[in-house]
């Protein structure tokens, strides 16, 4: 009788614990999953922030850029001396964040 209970709680142990690295194992996945995606859009981040640095016709000090992964949008913020400056920010971002929306929110501020 002893024995019956010994093998009946080792193989609910087995079973227990089998379900729970089941679930840690989806766990790891998932999480790596959204690290992947969190890396993919900081790559565009930086990506789009320095090109636009790179080019030296766009005061780009004041411009900051996010990139939501999820959403495969890029988000230009801050402010610029022209409109011209602020679409071709834009630009860059379209050319360097393949497939991603742009939201330029930039502010055209003469004097900043």
């Amino acid at each position: 009788m002893i024995r019956k209970i010994a093998q009946t709680t080792l193989v609910l142990s087995i079973v227990i614990g089998s379900a729970a690295c089941a679930n840690t194992a989806r766990g790891v996945v998932q999480d790596t999953k959204n690290t992947a995606g969190a890396v993919r859009g900081g790559l565009e981040t930086v990506d789009v922030k320095t090109a636009i640095l790179a080019d030296k016709t766009i005061d780009a000090g004041a411009i900051d850029v996010d990139t939501n992964q999820d959403m495969k949008t890029v988000t230009l913020r801050g402010s610029v001396k022209t409109q011209a400056q602020k679409m071709k920010a834009e630009q860059i971002a379209r050319d360097n964040a393949k497939g991603y929306k742009i939201d330029n929110r930039l502010a055209v501020v003469p004097n900043n």
